[in-house]
């Protein structure tokens, strides 16, 4: 693949810019992807879009359901185990 700091393209009178195809296929970026424009002192930064929105932990947590007491560590490893085990016995 050519040096991808010396790549060059040109923007169309529509302010379209193509990546060079050797520049999308290293990124693995295909037709359709969301990309977002960053303006730096360096120049324009292109990044995926994230598939989904920044959240916190305390956000998703205060969403969950509390039911009794909370587990001990050997309790939480005895159900993990007891469901891997009855997956397996599926098979």
């Amino acid at each position: 693949m050519p040096d991808p700091k010396r790549l060059t393209t040109t923007v169309s009178t529509k302010g379209q810019v193509i990546l060079p195809k050797t520049m999308r296929q290293a990124l693995h970026w295909e037709a359709g992807m969301r990309l977002i424009v960053e303006n730096t002192p360096e120049g324009v930064l292109l990044k995926p879009e994230p598939a989904f929105s920044e959240t916190r932990a305390e956000d998703v947590f205060r969403r969950l359901a509390r039911g009794g007491a909370p587990k001990s560590l050997a309790e939480m490893d005895a159900g993990i185990l007891a469901e891997a085990k009855r997956r397996h016995a599926g098979d």
